[in-house]
């Protein structure tokens, strides 16, 4: 593989192997599916409870009237809680219900096993490779954020 074509291929094999992770665990879900920016949402709140808006919005490199959105979806659906922020009465702080957390647990689980099947199929030598690769995908990654913190 050329260095120009190397780039454009990497996007496009993490990609797919994203697509087919959602895919795969959309397979046998007993509620309805959350889109992509619904699942980063949840996942956020999960990890940061009390996290306002306006944060999420920055962490999730969104416009915040397209968080509020997905707050009022997700609380529609009982999965998200929205609080008044005690030191700040024009602000709202966002908490998962026990609903949101049984659903991301379950995610975990069902991505872990799904994942942990997949790379059991691969050979030594592939898994050798993908295991040395995560250094240089987690520096890839923290570059692209900072990046955009810096724009």
């Amino acid at each position: 593989m050329t260095t120009e074509a190397f780039p454009d291929t990497l996007a496009t094999v993490l990609a797919g192997v994203h697509r087919m992770v959602r895919r795969r665990l959309r397979d046998g879900l007993t509620a309805p599916p959350l889109r992509g920016a619904q699942l980063d949402l949840l996942r956020l709140v999960a990890a940061r409870p009390g996290i306002r808006v306006s944060e999420a919005a920055k962490e999730l490199y969104l416009a915040g009237n397209s968080v509020s959105t997905l707050v009022n979806q997700l609380g529609q659906i009982g999965y998200l809680r929205r609080e008044t922020d005690p030191s700040d009465r024009r602000s709202a702080r966002l908490l998962p219900t026990p609903a949101a957390l049984e659903r991301l647990a379950d995610w975990e689980a069902r991505r872990s096993a799904l994942m942990r099947e997949q790379v059991a199929h691969l050979s030594d030598e592939d898994r050798a490779a993908l295991a040395a690769a995560l250094p240089a995908l987690r520096r890839l990654a923290q570059n692209m954020h900072e990046e955009v913190e810096r724009v």
